[in-house]
């Protein structure tokens, strides 16, 4: 992977951080059968450590303390369910983080909206504070359904939910939402 060698340090450690996490449940699912709780509690530690290291963000670092505290749990008990607790952990930093910026504006997809249209109009922020509402209600969600898979699905329920369902649920809020911008950004009362 060419692109990869041009990032930095810092790039490449956000990048292994955003892998990891997002491999997790399938790492966990597929080391179950060779590995007990405790060592793959330090899958969990690694992210944590790695993403202390990568940020500088509180919120981020207080996300990698409560995962921590998940893989000692963990690894203490040689139990697997503080391990299936990590996308509830993950959806949960995700919700604060965009609660907040509705709170604390710009919101976090006024932010993202401004990187493309500085300028951003009334309209256009309004529309970005529905969107950033609609995800926290996504991150609710889906940190129920994460939650009720690490308490009462088997593993491999587990594994599928958040290592596969929740991407493509994601992917499909991301196009929904694209597709709905097209339109309002289109709209000659926009411009």
């Amino acid at each position: 992977m060419p692109w990869l060698a041009r990032l930095t340090i810092a790039e490449r450690m956000r990048f292994t951080v955003v892998a990891l996490t997002l491999a997790y449940p399938v790492l966990v699912y597929f080391c179950l059968d060779h590995f007990e709780p405790r060592w793959l509690a330090l899958l969990l530690a690694a992210i944590a450590v790695l993403r202390a290291i990568a940020t500088r963000e509180l919120v981020w670092i207080c996300a990698g303390a409560g995962a921590l505290v998940l893989a000692a749990v963990s690894a203490l008990g040689n139990e697997l369910l503080p391990l299936k607790l990590y996308p509830v952990l993950v959806n949960l930093v995700l919700l604060v983080v965009f609660a907040t910026s509705l709170i604390h504006p710009p919101t976090i997809i006024e932010r993202l909206a401004r990187l493309r249209e500085p300028d951003l109009p009334i309209a256009g922020q309004r529309y970005t504070r529905r969107v950033t509402q609609v995800w926290c209600v996504f991150f609710i969600g889906n940190g129920a359904i994460a939650l009720g898979t690490a308490l009462w699905a088997s593993p491999a329920t587990w594994a599928l939910y958040n290592g596969l369902i929740s991407y493509a649920l994601i992917g499909t809020l991301f196009a929904g939402e694209w597709l709905v911008r097209r339109r309002v950004m289109s709209r000659p009362s926009h411009g």
